[in-house]
């Protein structure tokens, strides 16, 4: 069983299921019983704790969000970040993503893939607005309701666009299919880089596949960088060709001709949406620098019957007209003769090549230890790039760990092929077979492979104990190098299922007699602990009442010693997110001003404020002050352990009214 489900966070937040799992990250649905509402909570993995880049990473994704207040973002409602745990409390999403949808559909109708980029555009106004860049759009990280709601999510790596400091680990992140050629280069990205990733996915939506697809992660980069996109219509000619328009906008390899906003690709949605035959007529041409866009006139049709000659036509005007055309017979008649050298030489250089004349003999430089982006980049090497990869935990990603032909091996043609592999935690390598072996030997192939472990047992009547009965994912599956494999390891045939009674309130005695009855054990060690209840009286149990055990399961109690106890209540005060200047908040527990609470915030950045009153036994009455106003009155309940709001105000901005005045 998950350590997590059936427990409670800081005595709030009851675990009920684990929802998923991520690369840094666990998601559990959980129940907030002060707020009395189900709840979705994403806490980082035992593992990253001690990983600096992992904690800022979820700390960026808590702190993107706080500032963020928009419907078609996800919300969030508490964090946590101590030594032990780190959690994210949000709202709960009852949907599928994007990207499963995609699947399901494999082609979108367009006015519905409209109607979910709309969404996702006004998601990331607000964001960009707010500073904030989110980084790795993709239809992995949308969500989707069954009312049709999109949900963005996951803003693990946004950064806000007023950082300065930057690290490689910063600038080449991102998901490889989506990302910005800014992004593959390592480059600083800025809003058009969404903009770029938002094209991508409206390309896959309307098309039902990805623009640039490849057999590893590096190849598909370079193609961000310097191909061409398939035109949708081409793919599918019912796509409405000023919507083709849009998605090439917004796909510009150049990020100075995409659109300048999430703001100005609205705008050319919306004029879509009211007209569908409307064109823009972004046309793409090839030059030496990777592929750009060229906007072309709009609205301008010329028509194909011919030119109308206008009123006052005279013959001089046809004289002209004539000798232009003698002119320029002349001229084509001059460029059809050079023409015609020009393929002779053309041809003799073929000739030449074909026999090994044409190219000559250089070195073949040494790339061991280059980016693989400066090479292929780079003009002056006159080769045929061929990319594979490979993995090597003690170098850089992305720098070329290869090459064949080695470097001084052998002079070679220009224009030769040259294979480099490059360094990639991308790599894919194979499952290997597990069945069968031993949980040590399954340990030694997993690593053997370059992957990582994690051990699971399961019940399993035909494998016998100890033995792994296989992984997950299955043998045989492709996978990225230290990816995470499930080793599955037998614990035998299933054990019976009891429910954990509901002990809480009753005596030791009755409350161990209970526990006996359902076929489980009553732990030696009662824990006790201080509390207004009377002596003995069970106060929590371990498991939680209602959690399916196995029979004969081990219980813990914790029971009241007879002492009152001090205890520790979180309040959550919602402040107003639309007053963006610096307000005194006074905090006052039964009258007395509470110096420790007291502060000064800024709403606009820190919507909810928590803090924490301690007591015992007896009921405490909280009231929050903004700049001397009356805010919010709480009633807590120490024996209870309950919060409650009882008054709240409108808090009036007199400074902001002032200044408008």
């Amino acid at each position: 069983m998950d350590k997590y489900v059936g427990k409670r966070l800081d005595g709030r937040y009851e675990i009920n299921e684990l929802l998923g799992c991520g690369g840094m990250a666990r998601v559990y649905r959980a129940y907030d019983i002060i707020d009395d509402r189900t709840v979705a909570i994403k806490i980082l993995k035992d593992e990253f704790l001690s990983n600096r880049d992992f904690i800022r990473r979820f700390k960026n994704e808590s702190k993107a969000i706080a500032v963020l207040s928009h419907p078609n973002i996800v919300k969030v409602y508490d964090v946590s970040f101590g030594d032990k745990i780190q959690y994210i409390v949000m709202e709960n999403i009852d949907g599928i993503t994007l990207k499963e949808y995609i699947d399901k559909q494999h082609e979108i109708n367009w006015r519905d893939a409209v109607y979910f980029t709309i969404q996702i555009l006004r998601a990331l106004e607000h964001a960009h607005e707010k500073g904030i860049v989110h980084r790795d759009i993709k239809p992995q990280n949308i969500m989707l309701l069954k009312d049709g709601t999109i949900k963005v999510t996951d803003f693990g790596i946004a950064r806000f666009s007023r950082d300065e400091t930057r690290t490689m680990t910063d600038k080449a992140i991102g998901s490889v299919h989506y990302i910005s050629p800014e992004q593959a280069r390592g480059d600083i990205t800025d809003e058009k880089s969404d903009i770029y990733s938002v094209g991508v996915m409206m390309y896959e939506m309307l098309t039902g596949r990805l623009p640039f697809e490849a057999d590893n992660a590096v190849s598909v980069a370079i193609m961000q960088m310097q191909s061409a996109p398939k035109r949708l219509r081409e793919i599918n000619p019912e796509i409405p060709e000023g919507l083709e328009d849009i998605v090439l906008k917004a796909m510009q390899k150049n990020a100075e001709n995409r659109y300048s906003s999430a703001a100005e690709m609205l705008q050319s949605i919306e004029a879509f949406r009211k007209n569908p035959s409307i064109r823009f007529e972004y046309k793409y041409f090839n030059d030496d620098a990777p592929t750009k866009y060229l906007d072309a006139i709009n609205n301008i049709k010329e028509s194909k019957s011919g030119a109308n000659y206008a009123d006052g036509y005279t013959y001089r005007e046809e004289q002209e007209t004539s000798e232009k055309r003698s002119k320029a017979i002349n001229i084509l008649i001059g460029v059809g003769i050079a023409l015609v050298i020009f393929l002779v030489v053309m041809g003799l250089g073929m000739v030449s090549g074909w026999f090994g004349f044409g190219n000559k003999d250089i070195d073949v430089p040494n790339f061991l230890g280059m980016k693989v982006t400066d090479v292929v980049d780079n003009s002056n090497y006159k080769f045929t790039w061929n990319i594979e990869q490979a993995y090597d935990a003690n170098k850089p990603e992305g720098v070329i760990i290869d090459q064949d032909p080695k470097a001084g091996s052998k002079r070679v043609k220009e224009n030769s092929k040259i294979t480099l592999t490059v360094n990639s935690s991308g790599t894919l390598v194979s499952i290997p077979v597990l069945r069968g072996l031993t949980l040590d030997a399954a340990k030694a192939k997993i690593k053997e492979a370059g992957l990582v472990y994690e051990v699971l047992t399961v019940e399993d009547s035909e494998t016998a104990e100890g033995i792994v009965k296989g992984s997950d994912p299955k043998e045989g599956t492709e996978v990225v190098v230290n990816s995470m494999v499930r080793i599955l390891v037998s614990k035998g045939p299933a054990e019976k299922k009891v429910a954990m009674p509901d002990v809480i309130n009753k005596n030791l005695a009755e409350a161990a007699k209970l526990i006996s009855e359902k076929g489980l054990k009553v732990s030696a060690n009662v824990v006790k602990e201080k509390s207004h209840k009377p002596k003995d009286t069970v106060i929590s149990t371990d498991p939680l009442p209602g959690v399916e055990v196995n029979e004969g399961t081990e219980v813990t109690l914790t029971v009241s010693s007879g002492e009152s106890q001090e205890r520790t209540l979180k309040i959550n005060v919602d402040l107003p997110s639309s007053v963006s200047r610096e307000v005194s908040m006074k905090v006052y527990v039964n009258g007395v001003m509470d110096a420790g609470n007291s502060k000064t915030v800024v709403p606009a950045y820190n919507s909810n404020y928590s803090f924490s009153v301690k007591g015992a036994g007896e009921a405490k009455s909280v009231v929050v002050n903004l700049d001397n106003q009356k805010y919010r009155v709480y009633e807590l309940n120490f024996s209870e352990e309950t919060v409650r709001l009882v008054e709240k105000y409108n808090f009036n901005d007199r400074l902001s009214a002032m200044v408008s005045h």
